[in-house]
């Protein structure tokens, strides 16, 4: 951990450039440049919300239920459109940090056979011009939840349709945001490495994305998939090894659940257990094959 934080001492400014020049790489030749970067998310968000706001709107709302909190007891009742939205933004950050993370080395090789230039901040300055994105991507889904919101019921209360109102809560977001930054950086500390030694590996993370994003909470409740079912309970806790739940529900605490995220202590617990798992790994993958990448690239 002290050499990859030696690497990127006195290399700040040269980290923002690069994540400003790697999203202007990315979309050269176009119109609109960088732009695309948050069009592809919203049309994807478009196409969920005309799904189930209008073509499946008999699907019903989202009930989650909160037995273990000090919220008022029974069940509460969100717009399907406005939990998914919540849960897709973190998604949309996670899915890019994993699959350009791994990338990141092969694509920049350029910079490997440097001898000057720190390789760790090549990971470093790809997860940065994600960050960009997913702040912008936030800020929009910030305001359509103050300024339009959606269907929500509290026990016991009538269905309301409107916006939900800033609480403190919100605050939390630079809790989550940071750490899902630093969680995923770490995992492309081994990613990268091991993606620039087999083209196979970089390919089977690019095809696992899809399986991913079902197997995660983004548009259910993680925590009532198995419903009352007991021989299924199993399902519901193994999910809480999943650290993409970790952060999906993570930004619901924040903006619609309205509870702390020490609050669900199994599930903290579990993360950072896995967090520093990572870590470890990522350290031990990056310096094992750090000195043999020229060679290989």
């Amino acid at each position: 951990m002290f050499q990859i934080a030696k690497e990127h001492m006195g290399f700040g400014k040269q980290i923002l450039m690069l994540a400003k020049n790697e999203l202007i790489k990315k979309y050269k030749g176009a119109v609109i440049g960088p732009l695309w970067s948050v069009v592809k998310p919203l049309f994807t968000l478009f196409v969920y919300w005309f799904a189930f706001e209008i073509g499946l709107k008999s699907a019903g709302n989202v009930q989650v239920v909160f037995p273990e909190l000090g919220k008022a007891g029974g069940t509460y009742e969100y717009s399907r459109f406005l939990f998914m939205l919540i849960g897709f933004i973190p998604w949309f950050f996670i899915n890019e940090s994993i699959v350009q993370g791994a990338k990141s080395i092969r694509e920049n090789r350029q910079f490997v056979n440097k001898v000057s230039f720190p390789v760790s901040t090549i990971m470093t300055y790809t997860s940065v011009a994600r960050l960009y994105v997913h702040i912008f991507l936030t800020v929009l889904m910030f305001l359509y939840i103050t300024f339009i919101g959606g269907t929500i019921k509290a026990p016991g209360a009538e269905a309301v349709t409107a916006g939900i109102t800033p609480s403190i809560y919100c605050i939390q977001i630079l809790f989550y945001m940071p750490l899902m930054f630093m969680f995923f950086l770490a995992l492309s500390w081994s990613t990268a490495p091991m993606s620039a030694f087999s083209r196979d590996f970089e390919n089977m993370i690019v095809s696992v994305m899809s399986g991913i994003f079902w197997l995660s909470g983004i548009i259910y409740d993680s925590y009532l998939l198995a419903g009352k079912n007991p021989p299924a309970e199993w399902i519901r806790r193994l999910m809480l090894f999943n650290p993409i739940n970790f952060f999906a529900n993570g930004y619901r605490n924040c903006f619609l659940y309205n509870r702390w995220f020490w609050e669900y202590k199994t599930e903290l617990y579990i993360f950072l257990i896995e967090f520093a798992v990572v870590i470890i790994l990522g350290i031990f993958n990056y310096n094992r094959l750090r000195k043999r990448l020229p060679d290989v690239l």
